[in-house]
C-alpha cells in the first residue's frame, strides 16, 4: 500500500517556504502525476492562499522499474529535483514563464524525499480553457507559441537533457534520429507482446520504421524542447499568460519531435504552434515512433497500480488506431 503525503508531512516545509506565520490548513493530491506527487496546499497567515509542493518520493512514482537504462539517454525517465532545477533555470533565463520557486530541498531533513515548493498559478490548465473559455485560451495559446519559438530557436551543437549538458556530460547515441529509431523498435517489440493487433503487423511496422529512418539527413544543431508539451502541461495565470509545468524532461533535441507531440495533443489548435521549415522526413519517422511510444508506455504503466487506468487505456487505443492508419 502506497503511503502518500498528508498535511502533517508538509506543514513545516511550507512554513519554511512562506515564512513563520504560515499555517497549512488543507492538502490535495492533484491528478495526473505518475512520476512525482503534486500537492496543492491551502495556507493561512500569508498573502498567498495556496502553494504547490512537488515530491519526488519513490512512493509517488507509479512507473514499473526498468533495468539497464542509460542515464545519458535523452529518453531516459526524467524525474527528480536536479533536472527540475536545471530546466527551470534554463527556461527562466530565456524568459519562458515557469512557476516561481519558493523552496527546494534535497537534504531529506524537512521531508524524506527531494521536494520543491512553487507558486500555485491557478486551477486552469490550457486544456480546460480550450473547452470552457475559448477567448482566454486563444490569448494564452498565442503566448505559448511565442515561448515555444524562444525555446526552439535556442540552438546547441549537442543534444541531451538540460541537466546532463549543464554538467558537461554527453548524451548517448549517434544522432537524434537513431535514438528515435532505436526507441521505436523497442516500443514496437513491447507493444507487439501486449497487443495482438500490433503483433499481426509487427514486421510491416519494423520495415516502415527502417525505411523512414533511411531518408533522414544528418543535422548538427538542436533546439530546446519540453518533451511532453501538451495543453495539460500549460497553466494560465491571472494575466492570461501561459506557464509551463512538468519541465524535468527539458532537452536539446530535434524540434520535429516536439512538433509531432504538439500536433497530436493540440489537434485543431495546432496551427497556431505550427512553423514552416520543419523536416518532413523527420516528421514522418517521429510521428510513427511517437504513436508506438504512446501504445507501449501507457500499457507498461498499467502493470503497476496507477489509479487512472481508463485514461491510459484510452491513450493506448487511440495511438494504436493511428499507428495502423500509417501503414501503406
Amino acid at each position: 500500500m502506497r503511503k502518500l503525503v498528508e498535511i502533517e508531512d508538509l506543514s513545516g516545509l511550507v512554513r519554511d517556504g512562506l515564512g513563520p506565520g504560515c499555517r497549512a490548513v488543507a492538502v490535495e493530491r492533484l491528478r495526473g502525476g505518475s512520476k512525482k506527487g503534486v500537492y496543492r496546499v491551502r495556507v493561512d497567515g500569508t498573502p498567498v492562499t495556496s502553494v504547490i509542493v512537488y515530491s519526488w518520493a519513490e512512493e509517488e512514482n507509479f512507473w514499473p522499474g526498468q533495468k539497464g537504462i542509460d542515464a545519458r539517454d535523452a529518453f531516459a525517465p526524467a524525474s527528480g529535483l536536479t533536472p527540475f532545477l536545471a530546466a527551470r533555470q534554463q527556461l527562466d533565463g530565456l524568459g519562458v514563464r515557469v512557476p516561481q520557486l519558493l523552496l527546494a530541498d534535497d537534504s531529506r531533513h524537512r521531508h524524506p524525499a527531494d521536494v520543491a515548493v512553487v507558486e500555485d498559478i491557478s486551477a486552469d490548465t490550457l486544456e480546460a480553457l480550450l473547452e470552457s473559455d475559448p477567448a482566454r485560451a486563444t490569448a494564452a495559446l498565442a503566448d505559448l507559441a511565442a515561448m515555444v519559438d524562444l525555446m526552439h530557436g535556442h540552438l546547441a551543437p549537442r543534444y541531451g537533457r538540460t541537466d546532463l549538458l549543464e554538467q558537461g556530460g554527453t548524451a548517448s547515441g549517434v544522432s537524434c534520429e537513431q535514438l528515435v529509431l532505436d526507441r521505436a523498435l523497442r516500443d514496437l517489440e513491447e507493444a507487439s507482446g501486449r497487443e495482438s493487433r500490433i503483433a499481426a503487423v509487427e514486421g510491416h511496422l519494423r520495415d516502415r520504421l527502417h525505411g523512414l529512418a533511411a531518408l533522414v539527413v544528418p543535422r548538427a544543431e538542436y533546439g530546446l524542447i519540453h518533451g511532453e508539451l501538451g495543453p495539460d502541461h500549460v497553466l494560465v495565470d491571472a494575466d492570461g499568460h501561459a506557464v509551463l509545468i512538468d519541465i524535468e524532461g527539458l532537452m536539446h533535441f530535434d524540434i520535429e519531435w516536439e512538433h509531432v507531440f504538439l500536433r497530436l495533443r493540440f489537434g485543431k489548435h495546432y496551427p497556431v504552434l505550427s512553423r514552416p521549415g520543419l523536416d518532413p522526413q523527420r516528421l514522418d519517422l517521429y510521428t510513427l515512433a511517437m504513436h508506438l511510444s504512446l501504445i507501449a508506455g501507457p500499457l507498461r504503466l498499467l502493470d503497476g497500480d496507477y489509479p487512472d487506468r481508463a485514461s491510459m487505456l484510452g491513450i493506448a487505443e487511440h495511438n494504436l488506431q493511428e499507428t495502423l492508419a500509417l501503414l501503406p
